[in-house]
Order: C-alpha cells, then structure tokens, then sequence
C-alpha cells in the first residue's frame, strides 16, 4: 500500500461486494494509482522520442474488472 493511503474498512468492503455504489467507488479511488500504472503503455510521437501515457480504454477495462470482480470477494477475517 502507498504511504500515507488508508485501507479500506470492513463495512466499506462488506459494502461494495453488495454493490453499494458509494462502496465500490471507494474501491476504485483504492486502486486508481495502481490501476494507472497498468494502464500505462509507451507512445513514440512524431518527433521520436517516446512518452508514457495512460490507455484509457484499458483503464476502464481494469476498472471494469475490478467492479464485476467485487461479488466474488471471499472475506476471511
């Protein structure tokens, strides 16, 4: 976990595997930076030199899979 980032509580958890929408935002907001870095892919502009962008499309794809996997969530506390 990032420094400084607080991890999700139980009843948020418990929450966004219901699909309580403001729980599962949370999750999304969780994750963002690390759902950013995997989006991230090399661009070779024009003038040659390469940039790191985010691919938007995988991003919604990660969150999107994220999202669909939050029913399957197993809690073993």
């Amino acid at each position: 976990m990032e420094k400084g980032k607080v991890p999700l509580d139980v009843p948020t958890i418990r929450a966004a595997v219901a699909g309580e929408a403001w729980a599962v935002e949370k999750v999304v907001e969780q994750y963002a930076d690390e759902i950013n870095r995997l989006a991230t892919v090399k661009k070779k502009m024009p003038n040659g030199k390469v940039k790191r962008v985010i691919d938007e499309d995988m991003r919604q794809a990660l969150i999107t899979k994220l999202i669909e996997s939050l029913p399957d969530f197993k809690e073993e506390l």
